[in-house]
């Protein structure tokens, strides 16, 4: 009796190490089916699930998203949604969404040169038409350090700070008192008391927070620029670049075939996003 009792408990051991070993098996390989990868210089932290046209990341790792139903989402970095706003294609496709301040979202329609400004939970606040402040070229604009907006006036070739009103608050002189062949940026991002207008054909562009000119950088042909922490990132075809400010160190990350294939991509906080066909993956850079 006794030897049959020990032959069933060393019976009910290896039934249970043979179900917790298909167990982490069958866990392994739905991981891999997620389609998540690592290597020496990125390595997989999580998966979101959707079907989404752009993207955007925030300081706060806050991810925003427009959806097939033209919504705009945010969604916290561990994939919880905390809020949306149902208009974002009131005047069509939007030109740009900044959200350099999580507090302030702007969503800029340049068809119509208006900008509508949304709260941190994607609220409606106000809109601008630019038009009725008798300025009509704005390609590119981004909120300030304190609460206004900066914008690039191409028509008189000018860096603005306007109000949620629309009224022009300061402004740079003529570009074209300054340069001999004025950029025409296609992004601004205002960080630590300096101002990035980046052009493709020409660089980077770089002022003080009151408009004033220091210096250039040639970097070229960068996408899906950002400015996070004391870096500046860029893409170009299958590289990403990482430029530190401080030492003037210029990085280079080979992407690996496993982070190909995406709609839209983003280096900030430490953190690479990509845009794919069924949702986003991030990886932190290493």
């Amino acid at each position: 009796m006794r030897i049959r009792k020990k032959i069933y408990f060393i019976l009910c051991l290896l039934c249970t190490a043979i179900c917790t070993g298909a167990q982490s098996h069958t866990d392994f390989d739905s991981t891999n089916v997620q389609g998540t990868h690592s290597n020496g210089a990125f390595a997989y932290v999580r998966f979101i699930p959707g079907h989404y046209s752009s993207m955007d990341i925030d300081v706060l790792d806050n991810i925003y998203l427009v959806t097939e139903g033209n919504r705009l989402k945010k969604i916290k970095a561990n994939g919880d949604s905390t809020a949306a706003f149902d208009d974002v294609k009131k005047y069509g496709n939007p030109s740009l969404i900044d959200v350099s301040n999580p507090l302030k979202i702007l969503v800029y329609y340049k068809n119509f040169s208006t900008v509508v400004v949304l709260d941190r939970l994607l609220a409606y606040r106000n809109s601008i038409n630019f038009r009725k402040e008798n300025i009509f070229k704005v390609k590119t604009l981004a909120t300030s350090y304190d609460n206004n907006i900066r914008i690039f006036d191409e028509g008189d070739l000018k860096l603005k700070k306007i109000d949620d009103d629309g009224t022009v608050l300061t402004e740079s002189n003529d570009f074209r008192q300054i340069f001999d062949t004025p950029p025409s940026p296609s992004l601004i991002i205002e960080k630590d008391n300096n101002i990035y207008l980046y052009d493709e054909a020409k660089g980077f562009y770089i002022f003080d927070y009151y408009g004033s000119f220091k210096n250039t950088l040639p970097f070229l042909n960068w996408q899906h620029v950002a400015v996070t922490g004391n870096r500046l990132m860029g893409f170009t075809s299958d590289t990403l670049y990482s430029y530190e400010l401080n030492s003037l160190n210029l990085k280079t990350y080979k992407l690996p075939d496993f982070l190909k294939d995406y709609s839209d991509i983003k280096a900030i906080n430490d953190k690479l996003y990509l845009l794919k066909k069924e949702g986003v993956e991030i990886y932190n850079i290493l």
